[in-house]
């Protein structure tokens, strides 16, 4: 860039020189000009002068012989004074002019005004010596005559003869020598005067002349830089018009350049670019927090303390996805990368270049490949949960799994008009996802987990939205969908490992279908709280029985150790250390229609146990609790009733921070709240929705899980009995009737 600007000021040298040339000939033939103007301006006021000399000396002549004519009249007299007056005047003025034309001093005009009289040629010389010499002869008579001219006591009649004789003898010589004078004053003026103009003639002719050179060269050149720009500019549009890739430079004011590659309007996907900015071009086509930053990125290139490579490691366009200005939704999902360059003029950033390239395609393929790594993960992360649970626990989940998905698929099915009516089929699905949630976390499938974890997320959103409709329901499909893929892929991968595992039933490979009834609204029925069903402390319904069925020793073994993996794993993300014990889930026969509730209960207890029950190591550490806090899952199984105890040693039910939680969700007021028995504290605790737990996330929050065991008890007919001291232990008990 120094290198083009030290060639243009080489090119422009010869220009400013030529420039300068001329302004100087028209500045000299200017001040030649004025100073010719001057010269002609003191010829004529010498000239001016000289008529004058001979004119006054006409009329002192005239005034003695007038005086000599009217000598005798009273001296007091109009007529003699004004004769006396003009006498006086005249002769002084021609003593004083004769001598400035002959010195070439300054004189004065009638006006006031002064000039200096130019010096005058030998010819002019000889002339105002004779007219000086015979006026030194006169004046002198007249100024004796004058000195007692106006007094009558005194005869002056000699001294005015003496005068008049004078006159008469000089007026001659005087009167030619100031014509002949005149003349030569005249004719060198003329002189001078024809001189000047040959000069000016001269002086313009020469200045026409080089203006004419002047021209030709620089409009020879000018041609010559025209074509040599034309040549570059071609040269750029044949680049311009021959990349694959958006060029174009951008002003401090984020003004596009009125160059750019032919390829940038396709890829920005406008015909008009040219001049406009930068910011307005990207305006609703990328978010307004990227349009800020992408503002703020470009400023801080302009300044030069930031280094480049520091500041294009921030750049908000890599890599963004740009919309389609029209909205077409075909090109809605483009993916463009800017990137930035300083352009400098010599040490000053001049410019930036931006180059952008469509890479649409580049995006979409690592898309796909992340998402081939993520399946390729799922599918690793299957096989090592297939070969490490028991089988049997494997066939249970992709049963279970199938189970869910269809009661909430028939729950979606199911007509829904009211408020109550949906906001009962959001609590039932609610409760089967957190259900399914629990069961492939504790087989540490994270990929269903993250499946159902976002389900979760949109649930709760609904629960908390208030006003529901049926089209609210319809994005869970998709989810439903990818369950039923995900436990698909584990029964295939199941059977390819192990043949010989018995599978109770093989999972549905039919989509979901939704009834039309699901996207029906409805606001006009009032919302009514289902009553829960626990009564103070202790609640109980009746079930129908079932039969038993007798577990082996290894099953056993294996649940427990399912049970063990699950709660530790729990505690681990919790930051927690906790142990499972049991003395009876080995010894005990659980009835075949208890089994499935048996453990979907013992999921959601062990996993509140942990999350709300345990407290951390260093809270108990400071209780003079033991560090690692202890679960007991106790089975029993009499004539008539089946029973699952879980008891953990931890912190116990805080009805206190229950209160305030109700208070601060809005349920109740805190006056309210205070007047709530613990009975009716510990039914808010298992309404759907209210967890005591600020932060939802993978193991709790959501206030689905004692729901969940609420629902069950209450489908089973069955009874749920809590017993709780606080800061040493909480225990369920719940009473699975088998008749």
């Amino acid at each position: 860039m120094a290198t083009i600007s030290n060639v243009d000021n080489k090119r422009y040298q010869g220009l400013i020189i030529s420039i300068a040339l001329f302004l100087s000939l028209i500045g000299a033939l200017l001040a030649f000009t004025f100073y010719t103007s001057s010269l002609l301006e003191r010829n004529t006021a010498l000239i001016d002068q000289t008529n004058q000399v001979a004119n006054s000396a006409q009329a002192v002549i005239k005034d003695l012989f007038d005086l000599d004519h009217s000598y005798g009249e009273d001296t007091n007299s109009p007529h003699i004074q004004r004769a006396l007056s003009r006498l006086e005047q005249n002769t002084t003025l021609i003593t004083g002019s004769l001598s400035a034309i002959e010195q070439g001093g300054t004189i004065t005009d009638a006006d006031g005004k002064s000039y200096d009289l130019p010096n005058i040629d030998s010819n002019a010389q000889v002339n105002i010596a004779a007219a000086d010499e015979q006026w030194k002869a006169l004046e002198p008579k007249i100024q004796t005559y004058l000195k007692d001219a106006d007094n009558i006591m005194v005869s002056s009649e000699d001294d005015l003869a003496q005068a008049v004789e004078q006159a008469k003898t000089s007026s001659l010589f005087i009167n030619d020598s100031l014509d002949n004078l005149t003349k030569d004053v005249f004719n060198s003026a003329e002189r001078q005067a024809n001189r000047i103009r040959l000069v000016q003639l001269l002086g313009v002719a020469a200045i026409f002349a080089y203006f004419l050179v002047f021209v030709f060269f620089f409009v020879r050149r000018l041609r010559e830089t025209d074509a040599e720009a034309f040549a570059a500019r071609q040269e750029t549009q044949e680049i311009m018009q021959t990349v694959n890739t958006g060029l174009f430079l951008l002003d401090k004011d984020l003004n596009i350049g009125q160059q750019h590659s032919r390829a940038l309007n396709d890829i920005i996907g406008s015909d008009k670019l040219s001049g406009e900015n930068f910011a307005n071009v990207l305006r609703g086509r990328i978010s307004d927090k990227d349009l800020k930053t992408t503002q703020q990125f470009i400023e801080q290139l302009y300044n030069p303390r930031v280094k480049e490579k520091l500041v294009n490691s921030l750049n908000p366009l890599h890599k963004v996805m740009l919309h389609n200005a029209s909205g077409s939704k075909a090109q809605n999902n483009r993916f463009l990368d800017f990137k930035f360059s300083r352009v400098y003029d010599d040490k000053d950033i001049a410019r930036i270049l931006v180059n952008v390239n469509d890479v649409s395609d580049a995006v979409y393929l690592e898309q796909r490949l992340e998402k081939e790594r993520s399946q390729n993960d799922m599918q690793i992360e299957m096989l090592t949960t297939i070969l490490n649970v028991n089988p049997k626990i494997i066939n249970e989940f992709i049963v279970n799994t199938q189970m869910h998905i269809d009661k909430m698929n028939n729950i979606l099915k199911n007509p829904g008009s009211s408020q109550y009516e949906l906001e009962g089929k959001l609590k039932a699905i609610y409760r089967e996802m957190h259900s399914l949630k629990g069961e492939a976390s504790a087989l540490k499938l994270h990929s269903f987990t993250k499946i159902a974890s976002d389900a979760e997320d949109k649930l709760h959103a609904l629960q908390n939205q208030g006003q529901l409709s049926g089209n609210d329901f319809l994005p869970l499909a998709v989810h439903l969908d990818d369950l039923l893929s995900l436990s698909n892929t584990i029964a295939t991968l199941g059977e390819r490992i192990n043949r010989s595992a018995p599978t109770t039933s093989k999972p549905a490979e039919e989509s979901l279908i939704l009834s039309d009834d699901i996207a029906k609204n409805s606001t006009s029925k009032t919302v009514m709280v289902e009553t829960p069903v626990l009564t103070d402390s202790v609640d109980s319904v009746d079930i129908d029985g079932g039969q038993d069925i007798d577990l082996d020793s290894d099953d056993d073994d294996s649940l427990l150790s399912f049970y063990e993996g699950f709660v530790k794993d729990i505690a681990e993300r919790q930051g927690k250390q906790v142990q499972v014990k049991s003395s009876t889930l080995t010894q005990v026969h659980i009835p075949e229609h208890v089994a499935k509730p048996f453990k979907e209960m013992s999921i959601q207890l062990l996993r509140n146990a942990v999350v709300h029950g345990i407290e951390a190591p260093s809270v108990r550490h400071l209780t003079g609790k033991a560090e690692v806090g202890t679960i007991d899952l106790e089975v029993q199984n009499n004539d008539s009733n089946f029973m699952l105890i879980v008891q953990d040693d931890g912190q116990g039910i805080d009805y206190d921070s229950i209160r305030t939680k109700l208070s601060t969700e809005g349920r109740f007021s805190i006056e309210e709240a205070n007047k709530l028995t613990k009975g009716q504290l510990l039914k808010q605790l298992f309404s759907s929705g209210f967890s005591t737990k600020d932060d939802a996330d993978e193991d709790g929050g959501r206030g689905v899980g004692l729901d969940i065991i609420k629902a069950k008890v209450k489908d089973y007919d069955g009874k749920l009995n809590v017993n709780s001291e606080l800061g040493q232990m909480t225990r369920f008990v719940i009473t699975l009737p088998k008749a």
